[in-house]
């Protein structure tokens, strides 16, 4: 329960960085504010999940709609965070979350502006490292190596399908977000990750074109998302 109460608390500044960085804004200053009115919001207007509810996803002084982004992102990290606590036992439950919370917002960035931003990257990687002190998952070793095959991996991929096609096939973010996961999962994890991600991937697309959507071989699918929902998925199933 504490990590589910926790990860609505930390959904509700992830839906924060969610609008705010891709318009250059800090999520760390200024006060929370109604985006239409621009009134500051107060105590009762900032507890999570509960605020939207009450308020019936309207701000109380003009009545303007609330982005359904902050829901949707504490709503997710709750459940980041209540799947984490089932999954396993304190205080790796807590490594978990995290992970989790890092990872979705990721994905949301990823599948809303296609972007993964090297600040949130590249700490990630960083921390898949420093995990292995905590004996939870593969050696270091193994995080190492799974680091740097990672980002090699995609790097190689994205630079020979831009030698072959003439254009981008993989964002620039991808293969730094493969290699932190690598640093979290280890080499050995990297084929199923690779190979889940995609499934989704395919899934998604195929969702996508039976709702009417027009998937073809220019569209740009956010693998990003994939490979961070996969890597979740992996990381608490070996941790």
């Amino acid at each position: 329960m504490l990590l589910f109460i926790g990860g609505a608390v930390v959904g509700s500044y992830l839906g924060t960085i969610l609008i705010r960085w891709p318009l250059g804004q800090s999520a760390t200053t200024g006060r929370s504010h109604c985006d239409g009115c621009g009134r500051t919001l107060g105590t009762l207007d900032l507890i999570p999940l509960l605020s939207f509810v009450i308020a019936r996803g309207r701000c109380r002084a003009c009545g303007g709609k609330i982005d359904r982004k902050h829901l949707m992102m504490e709503i997710g990290a709750a459940g980041v965070g209540l799947m984490a606590a089932l999954a396993h036992g304190w205080p790796i439950a807590l490594l978990s979350a995290c992970l989790g919370w890092w990872l979705l917002i990721l994905a949301a960035l990823d599948a809303e502006h296609q972007w993964l931003p090297d600040r949130l990257t590249l700490p990630l990687w960083l921390a898949g490292l420093g995990a292995a002190l905590l004996n939870a998952g593969p050696s270091l070793t193994d995080r190492l190596i799974g680091s740097i095959a990672g980002f090699a991996i995609l790097a190689t991929i994205a630079f020979s399908y831009r030698r072959i096609r003439g254009r981008q096939g993989l964002g620039g973010g991808d293969p730094k977000l493969f290699g932190a996961l690598g640093a979290w999962l280890g080499w050995q994890h990297l084929p199923f990750l690779l190979l889940f991600a995609s499934i989704l991937g395919l899934a998604s697309a195929a969702l996508g074109h039976a709702r009417g959507q027009v998937i073809e071989r220019h569209s740009r699918l956010p693998f990003g998302t994939y490979l961070a929902i996969a890597g979740w998925i992996l990381w608490l199933l070996i941790a």
